[in-house]
This record gives structure tokens, C-alpha cells and sequence, in this order.
């Protein structure tokens, strides 16, 4: 029942075993993954089954064969110690490519697949709570015809340089260029370890040249990393732990990529998308993101002045803005450095917005958005209100560009979509974008 083209990339052309003795002393837990228990059920075993559970559950009920269960896990091994702070404290710094890595190399340590395949059960139709109909994810996939733009393996991007807002298309325009280095940021807590973090790791995770999320407990099998930060761990304290992250990433990152793109761990992400994108956006400037300050994400308008990138679509900053963030962040009167809450997405606005930078129009020459604050049926089917109901705070953010309707919501190369919060839902996403025949 395994597709084994998931991400054309199972099949290993590198001779050189990245698993070799030196790799392992620098990273004990390369190559690592939790082990893909059958189902007792054997074949008569149904995904859907995954999709009945709550979505905030943490997986500790959901059957075996989902591969959600934190059980499956064991216990977190204690992270090396591997870096000496100037201080002379001793730390621990993840090697943040270790899925890309393993991706690429196709294979964990003991020979598995990696990542492990999915099931063609994942292309049919399915809801979100497992039934047969209602999937409006997987119409909107269809009708707005979204696409990975190539495989998460891929060295390289095909560009369109005209393919931005405001730009006049060139029919069939292809550039290749190679793909840009992007580390990919989650932020998340210890209780969705064995379901939303194990998914993106399973399915788009690889697709980034650096990936680390950020919790409440380190685990450097996954690898996810518990900071300190001002203030409690708490939703209504996003930005102080932003912050954080911010700060170890810039600290310890900066030089290795190109850009650095924020999200939760209920953010489903096209990584060669993003690849593509914010490669044809440089090509199109003339620009480096070394050098050249940018602020990528979803743009949103909360009234005047107050423009800022949406962090539940996710948001990207070039090599050029994480350090002039880094030199500007304890600013406490244009930076927010000790305020407590939520909003970190404006917080980061505001203080960037200080420093002159500010955000880019990622909408393809049709209008069409990249970076969704929803999932894709519901962007697909979201009407404005009408005479007499409530305002809609999306509409109202949206004012000044407008929302394209219906098919137009979603540009084929969209990059990111929030609210996927089951890691079954995250599996599905995966497979309908990048190997599913959406016609059947």
C-alpha cells in the first residue's frame, strides 16, 4: 500500500554514507528516527482513523500506524554539550541539517526509508474528521491547481522573475538558478513532539537546509531545543520567547543561510515553494539576501500605519534583517525588548518598520496570495460578510490589496498554510501536493 515516490527521493545515488564515524561523534543522533510500528490491523488498517482524534490532542490515544503516539518515542536522550559559551558556560547548539541530511541520503541510520513513505489511501478524499467527503482542503489543491514547484531533494529552482504583483508576465519563462539555504523555525511545546513535529519532520521538514523547532523540552533526536526567555511559557508571551529564538538563531546560524522562515507547529510549509519564491525575488531586484534587507510573509493592515507580516502564515527574514534585528532587539522604546505578548508578529513589524524595513508584496502577477493564514478550503470557499453581519477581521486586514475569491485565493505556488493542525491532515497536505493525481 506504500507510494514510495514520496518526494522522489527514496532512492540513494550518494555512495558517501553521511552516517560515518565522524558524523556520529560530532551528532550521535544522526539518522535517527522512531521506529514505523505496523498496525495490528495489518492492510485492513485506514488512515482515517488518524483524523477522528481531536487536534489538540497530543497522540498518546491514537492507534498504531498513525505514527502520533509519544509512546513510540521512548524517552528523550539529555542533548551533548558541545559548544563553550565566551562565557565559559557550556551549551548545547543542535545540528540543525541533520533532516535535510537524512533526506538526502533517503535512509536512517538502520537502512529505513527516510522519510518513511505514505500511503496512496492519503490521495483520496478525506475530511477532517476522516470521512469520505468534505475534504475542501484537497478541492482547493485541485482547483487552484497548487503545486510543489520540485522535489524537496532539489539543488536548484526554476525561476520566473515576472511572476510578482505588479510585474508583466513572460510566458514560458524558466530560469535556473540554484536553490537558496533556508533554516526553517517552529515553535512549539513538549506534548506535540510525537505528532505535529514528528509529521513536518516525516513529510516537508527535509525540504529545508536547516530545521529546529523550539519547545518547552530539548530532544536532540528531533532536534527540538527548550530556551530561556523574559516572562512565562505562555501563549500571551509569544514574543519574549520569539525573541528567544531569534537570539540563539542569530547567535549561532546567521552565516550558514541565506534566510530564516518563523512558524507554529500547526504551519504546513512547501519548502522548495519558498525555495523558488524568494529566489525569483532577488533575481528580480538584483539583490543578495546577504546584504539586502527583506521581510517576507503575508502582509497585513490592521489600521493606519500598522502594517505587519502574519505569524500564523509564517514569515521569512533574509541573512540582511536577522542582523540589523540582532543589533536593534534589546531597543526597549522601538523594539518592544520587555514587553509580554501575543502579537509578535507586530511587535517584529513595529521594530523592523523602525529600521526602515519593511515588508514585500508576495503576491504573484495575478493577485494571487502565497502565504495563507488559513488552510486551503478555507481560503477556497471564505466569503466576505454580509448586510447586517459582523465584520471580518480578515477582510478588514485586507482592505487596502483586497481578496481574490474561489480558485484565485491561492497562487499554484503557494508556500505556506496555517490552522493544519492534525499531523494526519499534515501527511494528506503532503501527499496531495507533491505525488497525489488530483483527477482521480
Amino acid at each position: 500500500k506504500d507510494d514510495n515516490t514520496n518526494n522522489n527521493n527514496n532512492n540513494n545515488n550518494n555512495n558517501d554514507n553521511p552516517y560515518n564515524p565522524a558524523a556520529l561523534a560530532t551528532n550521535p543522533h544522526l539518522g535517527w528516527q522512531p521506529p514505523l510500528l505496523p498496525s495490528p490491523l495489518g492492510y485492513s488498517f485506514s488512515w482515517r482513523v488518524c483524523f477522528r482524534a481531536d487536534a489538540k490532542n497530543d497522540g498518546s490515544a491514537q492507534p498504531v500506524g498513525c505514527r502520533e503516539n509519544p509512546d513510540e518515542f521512548g524517552t528523550a536522550p539529555p542533548p551533548p554539550l558541545n559548544f563553550v559559551t565566551d562565557s565559559g558556560e557550556k551549551i548545547w547548539v543542535p545540528d540543525v541539517t541533520m533532516v535535510r541530511t537524512m533526506l538526502l541520503h533517503g535512509m536512517d541510520i538502520d537502512g529505513n526509508v527516510f522519510p518513511p513513505p505514505l500511503d496512496e489511501e492519503l490521495c483520496q478524499d478525506i475530511g477532517v474528521t476522516g470521512g469520505k467527503s468534505g475534504d475542501s482542503n484537497k478541492e482547493c489543491v485541485r482547483e487552484a491547481n497548487i503545486r510543489a514547484t520540485g522535489p524537496l531533494n532539489a539543488t536548484t529552482v526554476t525561476i520566473s522573475p515576472s511572476n510578482h504583483y505588479g510585474e508583466s508576465i513572460v510566458d514560458g519563462e524558466a530560469i535556473v538558478v540554484p536553490a537558496p539555504r533556508i533554516m526553517c523555525l517552529v515553535y512549539t511545546m513538549a506534548d506535540a513532539h510525537g505528532n505535529r513535529i514528528r509529521a513536518m519532520r516525516d513529510t516537508w521538514a527535509g525540504g529545508c537546509d536547516g530545521f529546529l523547532a523550539f519547545s518547552t523540552q530539548s530532544d536532540p533526536r528531533l532536534p527540538t531545543i527548550s530556551l530561556e526567555h523574559e516572562g512565562p511559557e505562555s501563549y500571551d508571551n509569544m514574543w519574549q520567547k520569539v525573541r528567544s529564538i531569534w537570539r540563539f538563531v542569530g547567535t549561532h546560524y546567521l552565516e550558514d543561510f541565506d534566510w530564516f522562515f518563523i512558524g507554529g507547529d500547526d504551519l504546513f510549509v512547501m519548502p522548495h515553494n519558498l525555495k523558488t519564491y524568494l529566489a525569483s525575488l532577488v533575481y528580480k531586484d538584483g539583490t543578495d539576501p546577504v546584504t539586502k534587507e527583506y521581510f517576507v510573509g503575508r502582509r497585513f493592515n490592521a489600521g493606519g500605519n500598522d502594517y505587519f507580516n502574519s505569524g500564523g502564515a509564517g514569515y521569512t527574514l533574509s541573512r540582511a534583517t536577522l542582523r540589523r534585528f540582532l543589533e536593534n532587539m534589546d531597543d526597549a522604546t522601538h523594539c518592544a525588548a520587555h514587553r509580554q505578548t501575543s502579537m509578535e508578529d507586530v511587535m517584529i513589524a513595529n521594530c523592523l518598520r523602525h529600521l526602515g524595513i519593511h515588508f514585500t508584496d508576495t503576491r504573484d502577477a495575478k493577485g494571487r496570495e502565497r502565504f495563507h493564514p488559513f488552510a486551503p478550503g478555507t481560503h477556497l470557499h471564505w466569503k466576505p460578510p454580509g448586510p447586517g453581519q459582523p465584520r471580518d477581521w480578515y477582510e478588514e486586514y485586507n482592505r487596502e490589496w483586497g481578496i481574490l475569491q474561489g480558485k484565485d485565493c491561492c497562487a499554484p505556488d503557494s508556500v505556506s498554510f496555517h490552522y493544519v493542525k492534525k499531523a494526519s491532515m499534515v501527511r494528506h497536505m503532503h501527499a496531495l501536493l507533491n505525488f497525489c493525481d488530483l483527477n482521480k
